[in-house]
């Protein structure tokens, strides 16, 4: 299986170290940021010797020491138009572990023009999510359905926070949905979202049914 991981911070370094671990043949992680000291208390992939270091190469190398017989491809630059469509075509799944919204949209739309399934996670504070989009599917949700494209930029882990187990609980779910993905279990999130509350330690699963309106996807048809 060829897995596509989009970020390699908190969230990306859970998801590519449990599907290296698990075996996963080929992993593709995308990172164009560096290691800076203030990452290192949530983003477990680098460590003290890292900083200053491409976050893909640094990852890479984590990887490799944890399962050499995976092959893991570091793309240490901004990954988008032509060659993310072209990333997400040879992949079985992408997991977005971005926090930004642009980033997210985009990468929504490649896994919708590609119908590659698209694993999205989310941590801010005390608090994460996790959603499975399936664009083959023409019942699934897709990412847009959930948060409107709006054009407001909304806060990021970078500006308010997070509290480092959230990103490991998130990621390590990813993971684990990301293997129900590639095993077809016939299970899984697709068609929900579920959010964790770190304070209250709950877990909620909430029905995320498809907008037939939404400017990403209400095109969509069952012969698509």
């Amino acid at each position: 299986s060829r897995v596509l991981v989009i970020g390699m911070g908190g969230l990306g370094s859970p998801v590519a170290m449990y599907l290296t671990v698990a075996g996963v043949g080929h992993l593709v992680i995308s990172d164009y940021d560096r290691v800076e000291s203030s990452n290192l208390q949530r983003q477990i992939a680098h460590g003290h010797a890292d900083i200053g270091e491409l976050k893909a190469a640094s990852a890479s190398r984590t990887l490799t020491q944890l399962n050499p017989a995976v092959r893991v491809d570091a793309l240490d630059y901004e990954v988008e138009g032509q060659e993310l469509i072209e990333q997400a075509e040879r992949a079985d799944v992408i997991v977005d572990c971005t926090d930004n919204f642009p980033s997210r949209f985009e990468i929504n739309r490649v896994s919708l023009q590609t119908k590659t399934p698209l694993v999205s996670g989310a941590a801010i504070r005390w608090e994460g999510q996790v959603a499975t989009f399936v664009p083959s599917d023409p019942t699934s949700p897709c990412y847009q359905c959930l948060y409107p494209d709006t054009g407001i930029e909304a806060a990021t882990c970078a500006m308010e926070g997070v509290i480092a187990p959230i990103v490991g609980v998130i990621g390590t779910t990813q993971a684990l949905e990301t293997l129900n993905v590639l095993l077809e279990t016939g299970q899984g999130l697709c068609g929900k979202l579920l959010v964790f509350d770190g304070i209250a330690m709950e877990w909620q699963n909430i029905t995320l049914p498809r907008n037939v309106n939404c400017a990403a996807c209400g095109h969509r048809t069952d012969s698509n």
